[in-house]
This record gives C-alpha cells, sequence and structure tokens, in this order.
C-alpha cells in the first residue's frame, strides 16, 4: 500500500522558522506518512531533521546532480540536475504541501501547487509567500485548494482532515 507523501516548501536560508519545519517534520513521520523536501539547507532540513529523528522516511529532491549536496537527513536523495524546475516535481511528488515562509522558489512552488490542484497547507504565522499569497489567491479559481493555518495545532489538524 502507498503511504501518503507529503511535501514541506521554504527557502534553504530560513533558520528563523527551523521549529515551525522541524516539529511539522516529526509529526509526519510519527503518522507514517513520508516527508518531501527540496533536501537542501533552512526549511528543508529542519524538517528532515524533525522526520528522521522520529525514523520516517525523508526524500529529498535535488535541482544539481551531487547527491552529496543533500542535507544530511534524507534517507532517499535525488538529484535531477534540472536547477529549480525540480519545483514541479517535488509539487507533484505530494498528497499535499505544505508552505512555511519562503521566497522566490516557494512562490514558483505554490504556484504548480495551484496548477496542478494539490491542496496547500500555509502557515500564516510564519511570514514569507506562506503569509502573503493566503490573503490573495493566486487568481478565482480553486479557491478551496489554500488552507491557511495561524498555528501548528490547525496545520496538523489540515493534514489529519486530508490525508487520514
Amino acid at each position: 500500500m502507498r503511504r501518503k507523501q507529503v511535501v514541506i516548501i521554504g527557502s534553504g536560508d530560513d533558520v528563523i522558522n527551523s521549529s515551525i519545519s522541524y516539529d511539522i517534520g516529526r509529526f509526519i513521520a510519527r503518522n507514517r506518512w513520508v516527508l518531501i523536501t527540496g533536501g537542501r539547507g533552512g526549511i528543508m532540513e529542519a524538517a528532515s531533521r524533525g522526520a528522521a529523528e522520529e525514523n520516517g522516511v525523508v526524500v529529498g529532491i535535488l535541482p544539481g546532480t551531487h547527491p552529496e549536496d543533500a542535507n544530511a537527513y534524507c534517507g532517499i536523495v535525488i538529484p535531477t540536475g534540472v536547477g529549480y524546475a525540480r519545483n514541479m516535481i517535488n509539487v507533484l511528488s505530494g498528497d499535499v504541501i505544505i508552505a512555511i515562509g519562503g521566497k522566490s522558489g516557494t512562490l514558483s512552488e505554490l504556484a504548480y501547487s495551484w496548477h496542478f490542484r494539490k491542496p496547500i497547507i500555509l502557515c500564516t504565522f510564519a511570514g514569507g509567500w506562506s503569509e502573503k499569497i493566503s490573503h490573495e489567491p493566486i487568481d478565482d479559481r480553486y479557491r478551496d485548494l489554500f488552507l491557511p493555518a495561524s498555528n501548528l495545532d490547525e496545520v496538523f489538524s489540515h493534514l489529519k482532515k486530508i490525508l487520514d
């Protein structure tokens, strides 16, 4: 039976929201879901560490060609060699997307998520694009895809509703 897959998106240099990402990664692993990230630092590394410490499955989908570029907590590393076009691969791999803060790379993943009609949990308490886009949807279609969360309990509740 296929395990549910959760993609966490956010900035590779964001350390301010690391504890949020870490806690979500732990929650994902405790529920036996698979964590997928872009495999690098910041939000991606903190979530990976949280999931790995709970013995969860952690997949890093890298923009480059070198597996050693992944953070130390990725148990499965997929080097794509396609640069930030890998953002589409990340999104397509998930049953649900969680946005934590984020910069331009996160914005592109949000747009892909929207286009491919993936449920998107927006951590509005983390700033960045996860907060900004909650106020202004991409267009007038698929308004039900954005699920704002103002705290971790709301993130966890959204995940349970979508994946259970």
